[in-house]
């Protein structure tokens, strides 16, 4: 014990006892370390100031270039007092007149330029003196200074020549040196065209200086030149002009002149070439955007990975067709050198002085210096669609996205994001656009709303309803382009005529009579105190002072002229009546209706009289008898009486989606409504759809392949209700997942939901099927859509739509607008073997949209062409909206997203809108977009206004719009037989009696008059493929050659015999066809019986009508496009008695698109 406490060191008293707790109370052999003591000394330290600082060695430099300049301006100073003598002297080059003062300053510079010249040697050592000695400016230095020093010793030589003019050789050193000290001291990039051609400049002048002070020394001793005779000879010598008036006499001049002229020769192309050379450079890269304009001009920044033509001239039209946008600058920031198509573009008149190409990368901030992203306005990022590999696409937008926002916090961001996993991590970008999440849910919606894609690509283009001009001579034409140019608007309900009258008063009253006087559409609203948009909030809603109103209309109200007391006679009025003509900015009437007759003038509920008054809209007594009651239209009311909360169970089974007892007949499967519980990836929004109970297994979503749970190998054993909706895609992305929602969305009834297919070439991840397996009638197939068998295994002859989803596999081709060749070419096959489905198709390019069900000799497409070429020509946003697929809604392009986000730099209310028309965002209390389809018994309603009027006091719902199908009808010069044989599509339409005498289709492409030997008194419509035998056609065609050789001469009989050969080869080929599509399918033991292969399609066309008139007539099968309240919203009661969940069509609430009669 003893031994270990003299072991124990005694605690020092300093120490406390957490210090001993610690221990470090033992021993104290820390050491201090002083870092760079290497430049504590006195060398260093001037090293530091005349060298390494960058601030004072900027100084150190001015004053030496100070001191080069003074230097020669003394020497000037000296010629200009200089008095030689007249006769020829050599001794006059050597020794010159200097007065003492001027001696005495030319020998304080020199000496201080000395000194500082031998101190820069000095810190500048390393080891080599003839490395410092042997250097260009210290010779210089040498010998316009040295001298200077030894006259101070030898006062005899005071007046001896020196040539300090060459000090201007080492003013231009120190040029140069102090522009890259100064660019090095603020910290900013120096652009090396601007150092060039101050080497340039400088270089020239010193050469000038030179020569003329060489010479003008030299001459004295000859013709004894001033200054400005030596200027003019060398500015006369170097223009290599030489007129001759003034020249060097003696030797020692001339030899002078010959080698500045060399020098010149030599020095001057080189600083020439390295002039043109930064020059070409400069012109790829782009230079910079100036400070000075952007701080008093705006500009907008827009950053891609590479720049196609077609997405600039998309941009650019898009966002200059905005008034208030004409005086901003476009600033391209692009990795990739400027192509030879967007230079020629950029230099447009109309572009050239509005967008600047900056080659660049939004990583680097001396790019985004050079953008002045700082004081950019907006920041557009859009990905590269074309990239092989769009998660990297993606990846790339991301960090230019952070980099941007991390450069510029202030700066507000339009991001493009490809894949919707991916849109998380640029949650904080002001605005966002997920191509997969619109593209999928647009194509949805295409299948339950047809042309939504066509809808919603025309409302966020920017038009004047002027397209095809005078091309247009079609009355379909001439609606559509009319109406195309409808566009989402907004204004403050305080602020506008348009609402103003209608506050305090429902959302249906105001929509409905702001339709009726204006023609705009009001579609939704936004309270001041929310950033929630509502489309159609329904009746409950009461208009407030401070609401946003969002509608549709041509021009905004802002730019649109209120013309009262205008009288024109409207069709079916009789004259008299007051009416109201509204005309917009483009001169375009909107509509012709009656202004001073009020809610109570269509409402003719008790009136019987079919006679009494002048109103359009009444409709005549319905039969002969006078006692028949004609149908009425209730008023919309300014405000409903009663509202009851909705009953609506979230578990149960709603007779009103099932329409009584068909729901109980439904599959053994319990359905319920609720949220899906699993999302393929983060950011999706909750929608409340159709679910299952209990999630289907992974075996039992395989359509093609039985297992123990289900025993079914096709689509036809299952018994599906409803015809089947099949999804091409080339794999299952999570995008894939929004195509399912919008149609499995808790709105649409059960009994009207259709089965869903993907047809899938690579087999679905388990996580995706882990998201779709709660879903109903949700199943796939693995395939592909160049494949027959694939396309009958899936279901395909028992389906209503095909949607083709583009491959990103063959989004890249070696020429450009190839990449859609294999897409266009499967559904041109799909096409011709199964006409009766309908195809929407996806393209990578829009303008390949012309070869969608192509016809070689067509002359009718020939004509559009020729229109879209005269759009193309005009600069117009929407060239290719006169195709027949585009009006029709069956061919897409993502492209056609990209003006969604421009548009929202002015409208920044567009993405939300869309969101919502689309289903992929839901708000309480706001509508979504449905369907419903005119038939016989609504056709009573007669007109648009009329039928608006209908459905805000019944359902509540909006009409937006009007998708009409036509005969597709031409002259005998243009008219087209055959839809799929092209070798013989410029033959025209038989003229055989028999032919119109079977009259079993009325749809024709031709209104040729039938012959004289015809029996009917007019031409018959009649498909050109019919389920007609090979005798009957033999009979057919042995009958007709004998009635038309007793009528007509043998020419006329023969070629009506050829005729009906040629109809005959057509029938014999499609039958061929049908035959083909039967055997496979009996191959793979599925039956034929459901196969229908001749219904055809192709003399129709469609298009879409955005708010029309309220005088337009109405059509059968005519589809709506309404915007229905939220079911969960509170539902008014307009009769006390009645329930909301049963009743009439005209009471009810949650009327489906197809049970909506009216």
């Amino acid at each position: 014990m003893v031994e270990l406490e003299k072991e124990v060191l005694p605690l020092p008293p300093r120490y406390r006892f957490r210090d001993l707790l610690l221990g470090d109370w033992q021993t104290d052999d820390r050491v201090q370390v002083e870092f760079y003591v290497n430049e504590n000394t006195f060398k260093e330290r001037l090293k530091l100031f005349f060298i390494k600082n960058q601030r004072s060695s900027l100084r150190v430099r001015l004053f030496n270039f100070f001191l080069k300049v003074v230097s020669c301006l003394l020497y000037i100073v000296r010629v200009l007092l200089d008095d030689p003598r007249e006769e020829r002297d050599w001794s006059l080059i050597i020794w010159v007149n200097r007065p003492l003062p001027l001696w005495a300053l030319q020998v304080l510079v020199a000496f201080i330029s000395f000194s500082e010249t031998m101190l820069l040697v000095y810190l500048s050592y390393k080891g080599n003196v003839w490395e410092q000695v042997l250097r260009i400016p210290f010779i210089l230095e040498m010998i316009s200074a040295v001298p200077f020093v030894i006259t101070v010793i030898l006062p005899s030589l005071r007046n001896l020549f020196i040539p300090v003019f060459l000090n201007c050789w080492l003013a231009k050193h120190a040029l140069e040196n102090m522009i890259n000290d100064l660019h090095r001291a603020i910290q900013r990039t120096h652009s090396a065209m601007f150092n060039q051609v101050l080497i340039l400049i400088s270089t020239l002048l010193c050469l000038i200086f030179t020569c003329i002070c060489g010479i003008q020394h030299l001459e004295r001793a000859g013709n004894n030149l001033t200054l400005f005779d030596s200027l003019y000879f060398c500015v006369v010598t170097f223009s290599t002009v030489g007129f001759g008036d003034v020249t060097p006499q003696i030797w020692p001049s001339q030899l002078l002149v010959v080698i500045m002229i060399c020098v010149a020769l030599i020095v001057l192309p080189i600083q020439f070439e390295q002039l043109a050379f930064l020059w070409m450079e400069r012109q790829k890269s782009g230079g910079n955007y100036s400070r000075y304009r952007a701080q008093t001009e705006k500009h907008v920044v827009l950053c891609v990975s590479c720049l196609k033509i077609d997405l600039l001239m998309d941009f650019l039209n898009e966002f200059f067709a905005h008034p208030r946008l004409q005086d901003y600058y476009v600033v391209i920031l692009c990795p990739a050198e400027m192509d030879v198509q967007v230079r020629r573009v950029l230099h447009i008149p109309l572009w050239a002085q509005r967008v600047i190409y900056l080659q660049g990368s939004a990583l680097k901030d001396q790019d985004l210096m050079r953008a002045k992203m700082d004081d950019a306005e907006a920041c557009f990022i859009l990905s590269n669609r074309f990239e092989v590999d769009r998660f990297a696409a993606d990846h790339q937008t991301i960090l230019r996205a952070w980099a941007v926002k991390d450069f510029a916090p202030n700066c507000p961001l339009y991001v493009q994001i490809l894949k919707p996993e991916n849109k998380f991590h640029i949650k904080f970008a002001d605005h966002v656009v997920c191509e997969e999440e619109f593209k999928y849910a647009m194509l949805a919606l295409n299948c339950v709303c047809p042309a939504t894609s066509t809808l919603i690509t025309l409302l966020i283009h920017s038009s004047r309803g002027q397209e095809g001009g005078a091309g247009s001579v079609d009355q379909w034409q001439l609606t559509y382009r009319r109406c195309a140019a409808n566009e989402v608007h907004h204004i403050r309900l305080e602020e506008s005529k348009f609402f103003g009258e209608y506050q305090g008063k429902s959302f249906t009253f105001a929509s409905f009579h702001a339709h009726k006087k204006y023609g705009v559409c009001l579609i939704g609203v936004r309270r001041m105190d929310t950033a929630n948009i509502l489309l159609n909030p329904g009746p409950c809603h009461i208009m407030g002072a401070s609401d946003t109103c969002f509608y549709i209309n041509i021009s905004k109200e802002e730019n649109s002229a209120f013309v009262r007391g205008h009288r024109e006679p409207v069709r079916g009025e009789s004259r008299g009546v007051p009416q109201t003509i509204y005309h917009g900015l483009t001169r375009l009437p909107v509509h012709s209706i009656i202004a001073s007759m009020g809610t109570v003038a269509i409402d003719l509920q008790d009136s019987s009289d079919s006679r009494g008054g002048c109103n359009t809209l009444a409709l005549p007594a319905m039969g002969g008898s006078a006692e028949e009651r004609r149908h009425s239209i209730a008023p919309v009311l300014e405000v409903v009486d009663r509202v009851h909360s909705p009953t609506f169970d979230l578990l149960g089974d709603q007779s009103e989606d099932e329409g009584g007892e068909e729901g109980k007949e439904e599959e053994g499967e319990e359905w319920v409504k609720g949220y899906p519980l699993n999302s393929p990836y983060i950011g999706s929004s909750p929608a409340l759809c159709h679910l299952l109970q209990e999630k289907m297994p992974f075996c039992c979503l395989r359509l093609d392949k039985a297992c123990h749970h289900m025993p079914y190998e096709d689509a036809r054993s299952y018994g599906f209700k409803n015809k089947l909706i099949i999804v091409s895609a080339e794999s299952a992305g999570n995008g894939l997942y929004n195509f399912i929602v919008p149609l499995r969305a808790y709105y649409r009834p059960r009994k009207e939901l259709n089965p869903i297919v993907l047809l899938l070439e690579n087999v679905p991840e388990a996580d995706f099927l882990e998201a779709i397996c709660w879903f109903p009638m949700v199943y796939y197939t693995v395939g592909s859509i160049d494949n027959l068998d694939s396309l009958l295994r899936c279901g395909v002859t028992f389906a209503d739509t095909m949607v083709v989803v583009d491959k990103e596999s063959s989004m890249i081709a070696e020429e450009d607008y190839m990449a859609d060749a294999k897409t266009i070419v499967n559904v041109q096959t799909l096409f011709r073997l199964f006409p009766a489905l309908s195809i929407i198709t996806e393209l990578t390019h829009p303008a390949n949209m012309r070869f969608m069900q192509f016809k070689v000799k067509d002359h009718y497409s020939l004509a559009l062409s020729k229109l879209e070429k005269k759009e193309r020509e005009r600069g117009s946003n929407l060239v290719f909206m006169f195709r027949l697929p585009f009006a029709a809604g069956k061919v897409f392009s993502v492209s056609m997203l990209d003006t969604l986000l421009y548009q929202s730099f002015v409208k920044d209310y567009m993405i939300s809108i869309t969101r919502l028309l689309l289903g992929l965002d839901s708000m309480p209390g706001s509508g979504f977009l449905c369907a419903m389809k005119i038939t016989e018994e609504d056709l009573w309603i007669r007109t648009y206004g009329r039928l608006y009027q209908k459905l805000c006091s019944s359902t509540g719902d909006i009409p937006i719009g009007i998708y009409r199908t036509e005969a597709h009808k031409l002259p005998v010069s243009e008219s087209q037989v055959s839809i799929t044989v092209e070798d013989y599509e410029d033959t025209r339409e038989p003229r055989e009696p028999l032919l119109c005498r079977s009259g079993l289709h009325r749809n024709s492409t031709s209104s040729e008059p039938p012959s004289s030997s015809s029996s009917s008194s007019q031409a018959m419509d009649h498909p050109l493929l019919r389920r007609k035998s090979m005798q009957w056609a033999r009979r057919l065609s042995r009958k007709g050659g004998r009635n038309s050789s007793g009528a007509k001469g043998v020419g006329s009989a023969a070629e009506r015999i050829s005729q009906q050969r040629l109809n005959l080869f057509r029938r014999s080929e499609r039958q061929e066809l049908n035959a083909l599509v039967r055997t496979r399918m009996k191959h793979l033991g599925l039956s034929p019986s459901g196969f229908n292969g001749m219904t055809d399609q192709g003399n129709r066309l469609s298009y879409i009508l955005i708010n029309p008139s309220p005088d337009t007539r109405l059509e059968l099968h005519d589809v709506v496009y309404l915007i229905r309240p939220d079911l969960l919203s509170p539902v008014p009661n307009q009769a006390g008695t009645r329930k909301p969940s049963a009743g009439p069509a005209e009471g009810h609430r949650f009327d489906t698109q197809d049970s909506t009669h009216l």
